[in-house]
């Protein structure tokens, strides 16, 4: 198996050979397959992974379906992965230590945490205008001027400015795996992993 979902606990450290390494403590499964795509039904085979408990109220009657043909509970996040190594059956039940092992390298998905609506200091790392030009004189945090005159007549497409921060997928590569603790489906990783505690994170090789 190629990866598996698992929600974020929290960072704490390691210490390795008198070395304070800074870690994140991930619960990373058990998963359930809930599906299993084939050439002839889907055009390409993986293998989907149903993490976390969801109240049936709150599931559509298609999940509700889509879960009883997998003899399993509703789940909070399906996830697929396409590199498998072994036969599965629908409501086989995987676990952390059947896909990584301590000194493996792999990367890490989630949602980062969102900020909101921020400006280009915080969100773009601009100084500030600092009263001193650039068409500002008493707001030290704004952008200034942003350069259009009667040509263009228009602010241009992509420019750095203000807006929405954070919550967007992001991707963490080459986080080596520290300790694979498996009667209580935790995991370690070396370095942070995006968004914030008890996000939910999909873990590949």
């Amino acid at each position: 198996m190629s990866g598996i979902i698992g929600k974020k606990i929290g960072m704490t450290t390691v210490f390795t050979n008198g070395e304070a390494v800074p870690c994140t403590l991930i619960e990373a499964g058990p998963c359930v397959v809930t599906q299993i795509r084939t050439l002839e039904n889907d055009g390409y085979t993986a293998i989907q992974l149903g993490f976390g408990e969801k109240k049936e109220k709150r599931t559509t009657k298609a999940l509700q379906g889509h879960f009883k043909k997998a003899n399993t509970t509703p789940k909070r996040k399906l996830a697929e992965f396409k590199e498998f190594e072994k036969e599965f059956s629908l409501g086989e039940t995987i676990r952390v230590e059947d896909v990584f092992e301590e000194g493996e390298f792999l990367d890490i998905s989630g949602k980062t945490k969102g900020r909101g609506f921020q400006g280009v200091v915080k969100r773009h790392g601009f100084a500030g205008v600092g009263e001193t030009t650039h068409g500002q004189h008493n707001r030290a945090r704004h952008p200034g001027s942003i350069g259009a005159c009667s040509y263009p007549a228009r602010v241009f497409k992509g420019i750095k400015m203000g807006g929405r921060m954070g919550n967007t997928q992001a991707t963490i590569q080459n986080l080596k795996v520290l300790k694979v603790i498996a009667d209580k489906n935790l995991i370690v990783v070396s370095g942070s992993v995006p968004g914030p505690k008890n996000s939910l994170v999909t873990l590949h090789k």
